[in-house]
């Protein structure tokens, strides 16, 4: 699969976001612990967008996005952390992949370039999470990123039952 990432600016997640509620939609549907249950509803998921746009309104959101051709079919954002001990830092939020796009490297491309650009606005220490057990485990272990710990009982799953969520960080330029 042939696909572009690149950064969308506010006006650009207006145009897409019918592309975005959709990919949200089916992500969350497929299973994939982003902070929604499924079923999700297209009006949880246009609230959501909306939400990012005035993030990325601002000076502290990055987002990309990966296309096939017009369709979007994966997206990542950097929150960067505002606080004045902390220029060097970001949390990378809500990778998500359409589960067709899966295990075709774009959730890999998306994190290099999500990484890049942390990179290139001086940001070194990456933090993220993921529930405990999922398939994101294996991808961020791969590029790099080193399990800190687990939190039990953080997540609620889509059956009702708790899991943990497991914090991992990334130094950049740093082996």
């Amino acid at each position: 699969m042939s696909f572009i990432i690149r950064p969308i600016s506010v006006d650009e997640l207006a145009a897409l976001l019918p592309q975005l509620v959709s990919l949200l939609q089916q992500t969350v549907d497929g299973g994939a612990s982003i902070g929604f249950l499924p079923p999700m509803g297209a009006a949880e998921a246009a609230d959501y967008w909306q939400n990012v746009r005035e993030a990325l309104a601002g000076p502290y959101r990055v987002m990309l996005v990966a296309e096939v051709g017009a369709q979007v079919v994966g997206t990542v954002q950097l929150d960067l952390a505002a606080k004045p001990n902390a220029p060097h830092r970001a949390e990378v939020i809500k990778l998500m992949v359409h589960p067709a796009g899966r295990r075709q490297g774009i959730g890999r491309a998306l994190m290099q370039a999500i990484e890049a650009q942390a990179r290139a606005l001086g940001r070194t220490t990456l933090v993220l999470d993921t529930r405990e057990g999922d398939p994101s485990e294996g991808l961020y272990q791969g590029l790099g990123y080193v399990r800190v710990g687990a939190i039990p009982q953080y997540v609620v799953s889509e059956d009702g039952g708790m899991s943990a969520t497991v914090i991992y960080y990334k130094l950049l330029g740093y082996t």
